[in-house]
């Protein structure tokens, strides 16, 4: 025999015993897949014969807020500020904005005519600065592409973190500083862009306009550091920090949200960095402590604010505590109202959801040690639920952080004794021997 024709031989033997490997591999492996699918469909069987004697409920995960709603106060040590009620009034800080000793206020001008060219001027004014700052030949002729497109780029990211914020005083300035870096980007990547007659002609505008400008009549300032609001209501006196302790039921429960409306009334400064929020609340679960720190949410703000209990007073209806609530935190959200509606969140919980109807108690007898270390056996009653667990029912603890009206949080626990995510829990069907 040949060699060739012996290696062919060989190779031939190879291939017919790969073939056959394969082909009890492939009977094999049907065998197997035939054997899972066996397996999950008694399974799944067993498990639908199950269910099917009970009404069932998966474990997710929720969420919970601990908190109580009441009509609050806000009391703050407050100036009114006023003047002959003569002419118009232009406003030179927005409500809650921050003075400084000699800080304008507002400005008293002949008429509203006159604040609305001197505002025109102004707004052409702030035109006019934008566009010879683009126009610049420092900035554009210096400038790379590449390095004005990451300027936009932050640019961007700034104003809107800005405005997440609420900041809008720096989001107002970030637009500005994109809307610069836009156009310079525009003026090299484009030659034949020029603003030189925009700017020409709004200096034109302005000069026109100044031609009829006045002079106000009259300046209102701040003779100290404080809070600006362009309203009065008429409770300034009332509820001042040092009338705390003085607060009753009827002040608090009479008090309306208003604004007076009289012309010789330019706002009023409210004094310090703390203000307070006072109500009444139901507390006599003592839920609430002096002390407690604190999350206020109001209505007419998105936003969440730290404050601290520093009093609780009783009154003659045991259900009525009078609350007093103090924060440094300030906005121009918080200085629109005299009273509105405020939320004391006290705790806020994430957890397994589980229906109050599903919970069962259960005695657990477990060795545990004393502190000499000798064991013994404890009975304990422990709450918790009963599971579909493959055929069986099984009981499991809960671990209870929350408690709902209708329902419970518990913890998420790593020790299989306890709850667990997706866990099919039997609402109804089973007595409290889980049978």
């Amino acid at each position: 025999m040949k060699k060739s024709e012996k290696i062919t031989g060989i190779l031939g033997e190879s291939i017919l015993s790969v073939c056959g490997i394969l082909h009890k591999c492939l009977k094999v492996t049907a065998v197997i897949a035939a054997g899972f699918v066996l397996f999950f469909s008694v399974r799944a069987y067993f498990k639908n014969d199950v269910e099917d004697n009970y009404t069932t409920e998966s474990a997710l995960t929720s969420h919970a807020i601990s908190s109580t709603k009441f009509d609050g106060v806000f009391i703050r040590d407050e100036e009114i500020i006023g003047y002959d009620g003569n002419g118009a009034v232009s406003y030179n800080v927005e409500d809650g904005g921050r003075l400084g000793n000699g800080s304008v206020i507002a400005e008293i001008y002949a008429s509203d005519e006159q604040i609305q060219l001197n505002q025109r001027i102004a707004e052409l004014s702030r035109e006019l600065e934008l566009l010879e700052r683009i126009q610049n030949p420092g900035t554009s002729d210096s400038a790379q592409p590449a390095d004005i497109a990451a300027l936009i780029e932050e640019s961007y990211r700034n104003s809107t973190y800005r405005r997440e914020l609420g900041d809008f005083e720096d989001f107002q300035s970030e637009k500005e500083d994109m809307l610069v870096n836009l156009s310079t980007y525009q003026i090299i990547v484009d030659s034949s862009v020029d603003f030189s007659q925009k700017i020409t002609d709004l200096k034109s505008e302005i000069n026109s306009l100044r031609l009829s400008e006045g002079l106000p009549s009259n300046v209102i300032t701040a003779d100290r550091s404080a809070y600006f609001v362009s309203y009065a209501d008429g409770y300034e006196q009332l509820f001042k920090k040092d009338a705390i302790d003085s607060l009753t039921l009827e002040m608090l429960e009479n008090t309306e949200d208003r604004k007076l409306e009289f012309s010789h009334i330019i706002g009023k400064l409210i004094k310090g960095y703390d203000w307070y929020i006072a109500g009444v609340i139901d507390n006599s679960k003592k839920n609430y402590e002096i002390g407690d720190k604190v999350k206020l949410k109001f209505e007419s703000c998105p936003d969440k604010f730290n404050g601290e209990i520093i009093e609780l007073k009783a009154t003659s209806d045991s259900k009525k505590t009078i609350v007093v609530i103090s924060c440094k935190e300030f906005n121009y959200d918080l200085v629109q109202h005299r009273s509105e509606r405020v939320e004391i969140i006290d705790g806020e919980f994430k957890g397994l959801k589980v229906s109050r109807e599903a919970i069962r108690f259960k005695d657990i007898t477990e060795t545990v040690k004393d502190e000499d270390g000798i064991e013994n056996e404890v009975t304990t009653s422990y709450k918790g639920v009963y599971i579909i667990q493959g055929e069986q029912v099984v009981f499991k603890k809960l671990d209870v952080i929350y408690e709902g009206k209708n329902y419970v949080l518990s913890a998420e626990n790593k020790d299989r004794e306890y709850l667990s995510l997706y866990d099919e829990i039997i609402v109804d069907g089973v007595d409290s021997d889980g049978k």
